[in-house]
């Protein structure tokens, strides 16, 4: 039995304990068992940490870009050396598997390494003027003081895509990771204090809503980034607005697979399935909805359904397993009500569907990778996102019937399309409206050099990762540069 990890905040570069509440975290696979405690942060150690930042962030953003970026290649390998360690711990604590979390610990080190090397790409513009003497340059600026909220379900890559960019371009951040899974955010805060990061750059405050309500609010933070469901990202779009603060907003998915009668249908079996129920359905870009031509359908259903009958689900960190728990209780709660209301509204089981009844799997949080085949899009399983491993089937008679049922959504974040057909290809890359499209591909993932976003009621500013996070993490200057008459 592994001694619980005690948990810190990290406020104007010192580890303090909390004042708040008590928070216990526990592995949902054994819920019995402690990973993480200590006491959350209340008002007060937030005031202190946005204090801290609004002290740091005038020289850290006068620090020079390469110098700001070569402790984020630091910080980077802090992290890649523990990614074994910490993507077990990863596994313990959020459910996920272990190579899986081995592999968000890595890629939480390529994504500090991307951005730790910024600064040998271009830092602005420069625009012919119609004046003689003169030169127009644009500039980038950082923001400020930003506020980073983080949800559970990548605890450690979510917050390297967002706070790598803040400070490579300058920021100073206050983070509060979510409470369900705070090991991983202190051990990534960890990573960038060892690296050198001076003190108040970072401020780590692992709270309860009432402080994410704090940064949203506080009148010393400049700019917010969040990632979590719709209806706070909405709240928090609407509050940013009122104090005219900036607010990138990373919410819902209800992501569809398309499996076109001309596919790869063994690469499309694999794929659809990794993208349903790797990490247990609980990514913003996982497949939730697969739409399959009537052509295939009969015969590619029933591969699927025994695909995921034969899952090895169990405890995340034993080797060989393919899927884990969910996150918690009320999360189990959740999908297992949606599950039920499906049934309710005539959905037929191509797998799972039930609860587990015996065995080890009864006394973690463990829903079944199930199958429901939907008799029209009205049922609410079409619609609402249950994140977990619940995947809604609908048969289409016509590609372009396919393509409206991918549409047929209020989200717009993730959709993956199988066909070997070039023109279809091309139809889709027109028709579909998502922010991220994967031809003979699972819906999930994102690499860090790219834009990452959602279109519809999926996201909310300017896109994360990329360069496009510089369009949010800066703003413009834009500059007229003239001399006068040269004097000898």
């Amino acid at each position: 039995m592994t001694t619980p990890a005690q948990l810190h905040h990290l406020v104007d570069g010192q580890w303090l304990d909390g004042a708040g509440d008590i928070l216990v975290s526990t592995s949902p696979a054994e819920p019995g068992v402690v990973v993480a405690q200590g006491r959350l942060a209340d008002t007060a150690a937030l005031d202190g940490a946005v204090a801290s930042a609004q002290r740091a962030k005038r020289e850290w953003a006068r620090t020079p870009a390469h110098e700001r970026g070569a402790i984020l290649v630091r910080a980077a390998a802090v992290v890649e050396n523990a990614a074994q360690d910490w993507g077990t711990e990863l596994a313990r604590e959020e459910g996920k598997t272990k190579p899986e979390g081995i592999g968000e610990v890595l890629r939480a080190a390529q994504i500090l390494r991307y951005y730790g090397n910024d600064a040998d790409r271009d830092a602005g513009e420069v625009f012919s003027s119609p004046r003689r003497g003169e030169r127009i340059m644009v500039t980038r600026k950082p923001l400020g003081v930003v506020g980073v909220i983080t949800p559970f379900n990548f605890p450690i890559a979510i917050p390297a895509w967002k706070i790598a960019p803040a400070l490579t371009y300058g920021n100073t951040v206050v983070w509060k990771p979510t409470s369900t899974v705070p090991l991983l955010a202190m051990r990534l805060a960890q990573a960038l204090t060892d690296a050198g990061l001076p003190d108040g750059v970072l401020n780590l405050v692992i709270g309860n809503g009432a402080v994410g309500n704090g940064i949203v609010e506080h009148p010393g933070i400049d700019a917010v980034t969040f990632t979590g469901s719709t209806g706070v990202g909405r709240r928090i779009a609407a509050a940013g607005a009122a104090r005219g603060v900036p607010v990138q907003a990373e919410m819902g998915g209800k992501n569809a697979a398309v499996v076109l009668g001309d596919a790869d249908l063994e690469l499309a079996a694999e794929q659809v399935m990794l993208g349903a129920f790797r990490s247990t359905g609980q990514k913003c870009t996982a497949t939730s909805r697969l739409i399959v031509t009537d052509d295939i359908a009969e015969d590619f259903l029933a591969e699927l359904g025994k695909r995921a009958d034969a899952l090895n689900v169990g405890n995340p960190v034993h080797d060989g397993i393919e899927m884990g728990p969910v996150v918690d209780a009320a999360a189990r709660s959740s999908i297992r009500a949606g599950i039920d209301r499906a049934f309710e509204q005539g959905a037929q089981r191509i797998a799972g569907g039930h609860d587990y009844s015996e065995g080890a799997l009864t006394a973690g949080y463990f829903v079944p990778p199930t199958i429901l085949e939907l008799p029209s899009p009205s049922p609410d399983l079409w619609r609402d996102e249950l994140f977990g491993p619940v995947l809604a089937v609908r048969r289409a008679g016509s590609v372009d019937e396919a393509f409206a049922l991918v549409n047929d959504s209020e989200f717009g974040l993730s959709a993956a399309v199988f066909t070997q057909d070039l023109t279809r290809t091309l139809d889709a890359i027109d028709d579909l409206d998502v922010g991220i499209l994967h031809i003979n591909s699972e819906s999930a993932g994102a690499d860090p050099h790219v834009p990452f976003g959602g279109a519809k009621k999926s996201g909310y500013g300017p896109k994360e990762q990329g360069r496009s996070a510089r369009e949010f993490f800066t703003h413009t200057t834009t500059v007229y540069l003239r001399g006068g008459q040269a004097r000898i």
